[in-house]
């Protein structure tokens, strides 16, 4: 493990897009898709034997902590921090380097998140041994992930000139990022070698980060400030939970690091990396059938049906297709979704639909 290295891992979010399997109270990085581990636990599990559990944090919400503290026990009760209300990526961020400078002022935090699968664990922990290095130089350091298709779901990175070997790996400077491009733009982007995606994941310095928020985020740096005494400590106070909820949303992507000088990237292409943010996702995945069918804990007859998924959470009960191709069916105990294949992202339309519409019970 280098010196000083703190993981930070973001497990607060709903994982609305794989409704209805994830739900309020079962989210996305607590469901167990892809064998007997949630996608939180694999997360944990990917840095064992690099970062030890007492150097393990987890950024959640109050509805959260207990579920993932089953799942992760070893993780001590007070590496959890709690947000009263989600206020984006960059409050996140922002409270974790401040709760661990309080421990260590010399920290290094590597920023992950509970929704990503990586099957290169060897690779991906080679990656954040460097990324430390850069973090010591005073750097911000991202992963880039070589892109395997035009994607318009994920942002770019486009990286500029190098900065040098680290533990072998070379290392860029970001030009700039792209926010999620139309499909004409990602066509171009996704050939072109200085151009990778944006995984979502940072090391850096908490002393570094911090002065970057001072510097471009002065009102939540201040915010953050006033609550310091009680981060890692008490975080169901009144006052603190106030004080939070005035927090303005944003993303440590708009708010830090598209405005950075400091900005370094690393690009990856060997690390099997893929983000499980929506259903049409798992086609990337998941090992599909001869007919290019992928089916996940169902029983399933499907006659004359292609390139589709089939999702259930109840193995006893059969779902048959017949003559349906590149559709998604997903099935749950109260719930079932279908959609044509590429249309998973609007899940999250559905989802905010019944909430307009009053359908609490299937949230």
């Amino acid at each position: 493990m280098p010196d000083h290295l703190f993981a930070v891992i973001m497990a607060g979010g709903g994982g609305t897009r794989l409704w209805p399997v994830s739900r309020q109270k079962n989210p996305k990085q607590l469901i167990q898709l892809f064998g007997d581990r949630s996608l939180f636990q694999i997360a944990v599990d990917r840095l064992e034997g690099f970062v030890p559990s007492d150097h393990t944090f987890v950024v959640t919400t109050a509805e959260q902590v207990e579920m993932l503290r089953v799942q992760e026990p070893k993780i001590p009760v007070g590496n959890f921090l709690i947000e009263p209300q989600p206020r984006g990526t960059a409050a996140v961020v922002a409270m974790a380097a401040a709760a661990i400078r309080k421990i260590d002022p010399s920290g290094v935090i590597a920023v992950l998140t509970a929704d990503h699968l990586i099957e290169n664990t060897t690779g991906f922990q080679q990656k954040l041994s460097a990324a430390c290095e850069v973090a010591n130089r005073g750097l911000i350091a991202t992963m880039g992930i070589k892109p395997t298709f035009p994607s318009t779901g994920y942002g770019y990175i486009e990286s500029g000139s190098e900065i040098g070997l680290f533990s072998g790996i070379k290392t860029f400077q970001v030009e700039q990022f792209i926010e999620k491009p139309q499909e004409s733009l990602a066509s171009e982007l996704w050939k072109q070698e200085n151009y990778t995606w944006n995984s979502g994941m940072f090391i850096c310095r908490v002393d570094t980060i911090l002065a970057e928020y001072r510097k471009y985020m002065p009102e939540l740096f201040a915010t953050i400030t006033v609550l310091l005494k009680q981060l890692g400590e008490d975080h169901s106070d009144l006052n603190f939970q106030n004080i939070w909820n005035s927090i303005k949303p944003q993303t440590i992507d708009y708010g830090i690091m598209e405005k950075t000088d400091l900005a370094a990237v690393l690009p990856a292409s060997d690390l099997g990396w893929f983000d499980v943010g929506s259903w049409d996702s798992f086609f990337d995945i998941a090992d599909a059938d001869e007919s290019g069918n992928i089916v996940i804990q169902a029983r399933h007859v499907g006659i004359d049906t292609q390139n589709s998924l089939v999702v259930s959470t109840m193995p006893d009960c059969l779902i048959v297709t017949l003559g349906m191709k590149d559709v998604i069916i997903v099935q749950t105990e109260d719930a079932v979704l279908i959609c044509p294949r590429g249309e998973s992202q609007r899940v999250k339309e559905l989802v905010n639909y019944l909430k307009e519409k009053s359908y609490t019970l299937f949230l």
